[in-house]
């Protein structure tokens, strides 16, 4: 399929549990369209080096702010002096997410998760490590509306919001082919990381399950993901997505039959040993999930000694 749509797969190596980010290129008229970046380091900078060479890149496309997406993106843009484009949504995240006004704040709202400090204060650093990661932030010249047509290539596309992974996230749909190429909002092999980050979408998770019956609605043949290889059937797999996220509520629900901080819950969930950067979002998952669970009634939220506990309604 990638083939058909002239599309070039890059694949970055990432230093993460999670290996890899498939960004994409596509040649049309007046040059290169760049679908994400990869990370802000020597990999990705030699990477596109060699993709690129002297070829004039006309375009850099964003799906969302995530660092593996999003990071080089300033830098390639500096480069090549391309237009770019993402959601206003993921465009303000992405600034807000490594300022260090946030940053500061972090040990604080993980202490309210019920993490010990000094572990806190080792997932407060993690996060600020990817300032080096993100640097320097692109200039963004247009941001995406839902329904937007764009030239990828040889091929027109429409640009969907498709929230929930990130609070701004789009996919770009290729309807002639019934091809999606679909970022991190529906993978192969793994479920995507829906997370609440301390500020944005409070229910996250809700917004995602909305955001997959968005995509049901188009029965889309081919995926293609920002994870993993492309695959056929986007409506078994978003049956399979549902499914796991709703057997994780009813799990986290039983758990608070006794009052548990986050932290508590965490543990429970993910019960195998998580490097600090994967524990941050197991924590910012097993937010998301409690908090769908408050917002439906099904749980309460209470502040005992500077931590938030949760127990069944």
């Amino acid at each position: 399929m990638l083939d058909k749509l002239g599309l070039k797969l890059v694949r970055h190596p990432l230093p993460f549990r999670l290996n890899h980010v498939n960004c994409f290129m596509a040649k049309g008229e007046g040059g290169w369209t760049i679908i994400d970046t990869g990370l802000n380091n020597d990999v990705s900078r030699e990477l596109w080096e060699r993709e690129i060479g002297d070829d004039k890149v006309e375009k850099i496309f964003l799906t969302h702010y995530h660092p593996d997406h999003f990071g080089y993106s300033g830098g390639l843009q500096q480069k090549t002096g391309a237009r770019l484009s993402m959601s206003k949504i993921d465009a303000d995240a992405g600034m807000k997410s490594w300022d260090d006004a946030f940053l500061n704040a972090l040990p604080g709202y993980y202490k309210a998760v019920g993490i010990p400090a000094e572990a806190a204060q080792e997932m407060a650093d993690n996060t600020r490590a990817f300032q080096l990661l993100i640097s320097p932030l692109p200039k963004v010249d247009h941001h995406f509306e839902e329904g937007e047509k764009v030239r990828i290539g040889r091929f027109d596309y429409e640009v969907l919001f498709v929230p929930g992974h990130s609070d701004g996230m789009v996919c770009f749909y290729q309807r002639e082919h019934n091809a999606l190429l679909a970022a991190d909002h529906i993978l192969p092999r793994i479920t995507p990381n829906i997370s609440y980050w301390f500020h944005g979408d409070p229910n996250p998770l809700l917004t995602y399950m909305h955001s997959l019956e968005k995509i049901r609605e188009l029965d889309v043949e081919w995926v293609i993901p920002s994870h993993g290889e492309a695959f056929q059937g986007a409506n078994k797999r978003i049956d399979e997505l549902l499914a796991h996220h709703e057997e994780r509520l009813d799990a986290t629900w039983r758990m608070l039959e006794q009052p548990l901080t986050i932290f508590e819950v965490r543990e429970r969930l993910f019960d195998r040993p998580l490097t600090v950067h994967e524990m941050r979002f197991a924590v910012g998952e097993t937010l998301a999930h409690l908090e769908y669970l408050r917002a439906a009634g099904r749980c309460e939220r209470v502040m005992e000694a500077e931590r938030w506990i949760y127990k069944q309604t």
